[in-house]
């Protein structure tokens, strides 16, 4: 009997020991373990653990299924939570679904277009898949939908790019037609046919619209050399100073110097300056750098006068590019072009860089010095980008 209590008395022990493990269970945060650990503790309980007492064996038993009890609600409670969050999340993404189905992109016409809706479907597609997931059982119906619309969407998607891609090829076909156009022209000495089919086919080359892109950079070089060469033998012949061409030289040189000497000025006597300069005649070639000179002198004019900062700087770029027009220098317009959208981008990046600088100060007062310098300067770069904006308006303008 001794030996008997004191069997008794462990096995009491040890399902004492399950009894307060199982209360742990019942107030754990992962229900699922819990309840798998609980199979665990009834396995032990029924095979591993030997009676006890007979006027404890009842309760001891009725606390063990008590806490049972409390782990099974609260899984049938997890469930029953789980099932709701299930529709709730599955509403959520059929919702996605029908905005994904209902996306329009019949207006798309570009690929600016075209890229755009990409990045809005790609949106839609992150919202999906962040509204939570789903079993397999309750996610499959979901996601058949899901695909059916993106499918959708990649199918006027592909069918744009494909359209686009033999309209690439002919745009292609055109250009290399100009090539051998420009090719034809460059040793050319009928100077006025030829210039005027260089300016033709230059004029043309810009309203063609894209190639493919492994293509675009070596069509380009081989055109622009054509033209080039053809250019410079142009520009070469007509280098060559005539009397009447030197008779220009004389008066330009006496005409800069009385603008060095002018101390009183408005900006009708430098308007009228820049259209007797003009009126003068064309400089030859290699004495270009009197242009320069006379850009420099009017600027210094600009200056000295009460006018707003985009007048003078559209001024300044107005006599500069008439110049240069007026001398038929189109390789300096096109430069003139790329360094003006140039500096549109630049301009563009640095207003960026501050905007995203003013997330740092979303605490700050607005009367925060920082804060008001870092302002000051973004209405300062957009000041700048109307005025590119506008030198790029200009430049497109012009028939060359």
């Amino acid at each position: 009997n001794d030996f008997r209590d004191l069997d008794f008395k462990n096995n009491l022990e040890e399902k004492l020991k399950i009894i307060l493990r199982a209360e742990e269970l019942a107030a754990a945060a992962d229900v699922n373990d819990a309840f798998k650990e609980l199979q665990d503790l009834h396995k032990i309980w029924k095979e591993d653990i030997g009676p006890v007492a007979k006027e404890v064996r009842e309760d001891v038993w009725q606390k063990f299924s008590a806490v049972t009890k409390k782990i099974h609600d609260r899984r049938h409670e997890h469930f029953r939570d789980m099932k709701s969050k299930y529709q709730e999340i599955i509403n959520e993404k059929l919702a996605i679904v029908a905005r994904l189905d209902a996306y329009d992109t019949s207006k798309n016409k570009t690929h600016k277009e075209w890229r755009s809706s990409i990045d809005d479907v790609e949106k839609l597609r992150q919202e999906y898949f962040n509204a939570g997931k789903l079993p397999y059982a309750k996610s499959e119906e979901v996601w058949l939908k899901f695909k059916a619309a993106t499918k959708k969407f990649n199918s006027a998607k592909n069918h744009f790019y494909k359209d686009e891609k033999s309209e690439q090829q002919e745009n292609l076909k055109k250009k290399l037609a100009l090539i051998e156009i420009a090719e034809s022209l460059k040793e050319s000495e009928d100077w006025n046919m030829a210039t005027e089919a260089m300016k033709k086919i230059q004029s043309d080359w810009k309203h063609i619209g894209h190639v493919p892109r492994k293509f675009s950079d070596d069509i380009w070089t081989k055109f622009k050399a054509a033209c080039n060469a053809y250019f410079d033998r142009y520009h070469e012949q007509k280098n060559a100073i005539s009397k009447e061409q030197q008779e220009v030289v004389d008066a330009k040189k006496a005409f800069l110097e009385t603008i060095k000497e002018e101390k009183t000025h408005t900006k009708e006597t430098v308007l009228e300056a820049i259209s007797t300069w003009k009126e003068l005649g064309p400089l030859p070639r290699d004495v270009r750098h009197l242009e320069g000179k006379f850009n420099k002198q009017i600027d210094r004019l600009l200056e000295g006068l009460s006018l707003d900062k985009k007048e003078v700087s559209m001024l300044k770029f107005v006599n500069v590019v008439d110049g240069l027009l007026a001398t038929e220098d189109f390789r300096r317009l096109d430069s003139e072009q790329l360094f003006v959208r140039k500096k549109m981008d630049e301009v563009v990046k640095e207003m960026q860089q501050l905007e995203n600088n003013l997330g740092f100060f979303s605490n700050a007062k607005d009367d925060n010095p920082l804060v008001l310098n870092v302002k000051n300067r973004v209405e300062e770069f957009k000041e700048d980008l109307e005025i590119w904006k506008e030198k790029l308006r200009y430049l497109r303008k012009l028939d060359y």
